[in-house]
Formats: structure tokens, C-alpha cells, sequence
């Protein structure tokens, strides 16, 4: 059994990294809703922004490595304490001050009130001056493209950095848009920064002066789930660190290769100090 969970992933990446990051979200009142807790406290990330449930479950979701380069996913999230989130339980978490607050597409899937209060949420931070980010991550088994575009094209307008891989940018824009129709796009609504993630050939990130692209770092791939939110937390991580848009590149595809060269959505993710094991050395390496 194992944490796991987009935002989770990336809190754990961002402490790891040195930095103070706070999850705050709701669990189950029993022992697994204390798993949850205490794994992400072990980790360093302050959880006081989290509620207990007394009346619904834990959300579950079971991995099959099916094959050495298939995995299925089945979930059991339907009724759960993460569902229920509401408005109410983020304001005094946002009250507490933050410079950045990280959002993804899962937790307005989940509920009618999951989606008003990430909504709310990141309307608030963008009028407070705190920098939103934004993961697309799409999850077809928990609703459509269609319904996702809904949600999250609006939600987009009020991210300074919206996170994406090529087949979910024309979630955050009009159906069928290609990658510089839909980067366009979210740009002129005020996007400051969009990060397309290519997977094994790195990444590209479009602001307005124009494009650059990381090429990914080389490694061998064992697991390759949570490589996006590891990638996502070496970003931010740059971000806060105050790099500029080519540094915060090469950490967000260090830290993702990283993820892919262990096994677990977060336990490979680097500590601040390992960060150069992999970077510019070639893969089978020995630190001696």
C-alpha cells in the first residue's frame, strides 16, 4: 500500500527540495485517512489544511503492471472523503499565505463541491496575487474530455503557469485546437508560462518572448508513473528558487527523471543535495 496522488506527489517533490509546501485536501476518518497524514508529515509537508471525514471512505485506486510497459488503473474514488471537499475548508488554508498554490484537473472531477471549491480557490489566490499553477492531468476514467473543457478552460484564465502534456492542451481551449492554436490562446487570456510535457523527449515551455525546449535527461526507466508531477515539482521548485525559465527546465526533467528511474509515484524523488547524481552524467554511472 501506497501514497499517492497529484498533489500529494508534488508537495512531497517541493519538500524534498527544501521548500515549505502545505496539502490541504480531506480523508477518510480511519486508519487509512491517518496512512494519508502520516506519510505526507513523514515527508515534511504540513497538513494542517486537512479534514477528517467521519462518513465516507478513503479514495482507492489499484495499479496492475499488466506488462513490463503496460499498466492498468482501476479506481474506487466515487463517494469518497476527497469528494466532499468543499469552499469552506480551503479558506482558512489560503488565509494562511502562500506564494504559489498548485491546482490540478483530478480534484474538479471528482464533485459538483470539489469543483466549486477549486474553482473559488484559484480565483481567490490569482486576485491575492499568488502565483496558480495549473496540471491538466486528465483522467478519462473519472469524466470526459467534453466535461473536463468545461471545468478547466475557465479555470485556466485565472493560472499564471498551466501544466500539459500535447493531447491535453485543448482541454484549457476550444476542442480540436492544435498546440500553437491552443498555447495562443492561453496566453492572450493572461497565462504567463504553458509547459508542454513530451515524456522521453523532454519538454517545451512557451511564454510570450517564445519557446524553448528541454530535451529530457538519460536515464533507465523502471516506473514511469508520477514522472509528470515530478517534473511539475522540480519546475515549481525552480520557480521558487528564482530561476530563470531555462534553469527551472533542466530541474523539472531532472527531477521527472528521477521518478522514472525508481519505482513509486514519489519515493525516488531527490533531495536538493542529489540533484546533481544524474545531471550531465551518463546513465549506469557510480558516485564514488
Amino acid at each position: 500500500m501506497h501514497l499517492a496522488g497529484a498533489e500529494c506527489n508534488v508537495a512531497i517533490g517541493l519538500a524534498r527540495l527544501g521548500h515549505r509546501a502545505a496539502w490541504a485536501g480531506r480523508v477518510s476518518d480511519d486508519e487509512l485517512g491517518e496512512f494519508v497524514l502520516r506519510q505526507l508529515r513523514a515527508e515534511g509537508v504540513d497538513t494542517d489544511g486537512a479534514t477528517r471525514d467521519p462518513d465516507r471512505p478513503a479514495g482507492l485506486m489499484f495499479l496492475e503492471r499488466r506488462t513490463a510497459d503496460v499498466t492498468r488503473v482501476r479506481y474506487h474514488r466515487a463517494g469518497s472523503a476527497g469528494s466532499a471537499l468543499s469552499t469552506d475548508q480551503l479558506r482558512g488554508p489560503l488565509a494562511a499565505g502562500a506564494r504559489l498554490l498548485h491546482l490540478t484537473g483530478i480534484t474538479p472531477a471528482l464533485s459538483d463541491s470539489a469543483r466549486a471549491a477549486v474553482t473559488w480557490a484559484a480565483q481567490a489566490a490569482s486576485r491575492s496575487g499568488i502565483h496558480v499553477s495549473l496540471d491538466v492531468n486528465h483522467r478519462a476514467r473519472l469524466w470526459s474530455r467534453d466535461a473536463a473543457r468545461a471545468a478547466l478552460a475557465p479555470l485556466a484564465a485565472h493560472a499564471s503557469l498551466v501544466i500539459a502534456s500535447a493531447d491535453e492542451l485543448d482541454l484549457v481551449a476550444e476542442a480540436g485546437s492544435d498546440e500553437d492554436t491552443a498555447v495562443a490562446g492561453l496566453l492572450r487570456r493572461g497565462v504567463e508560462t504553458v509547459l508542454v510535457k513530451l515524456g522521453a523527449d523532454g519538454a517545451r515551455a512557451y511564454t510570450r518572448e517564445g519557446v524553448r525546449h528541454a530535451p529530457a535527461v538519460a536515464v533507465t526507466a523502471v516506473d514511469t508513473v508520477g514522472a509528470g508531477d515530478a517534473f511539475t515539482a522540480g519546475y515549481l521548485s525552480g520557480y521558487l528558487d528564482g530561476l530563470d525559465l531555462a534553469d527551472r527546465l533542466r530541474r523539472a526533467v531532472t527531477v521527472g527523471a528521477f521518478a522514472v528511474a525508481c519505482h513509486g509515484d514519489w519515493e525516488g524523488l531527490p533531495r536538493r543535495d542529489e540533484l546533481p547524481m544524474i545531471d550531465g552524467r551518463p546513465a549506469g554511472s557510480t558516485l564514488r
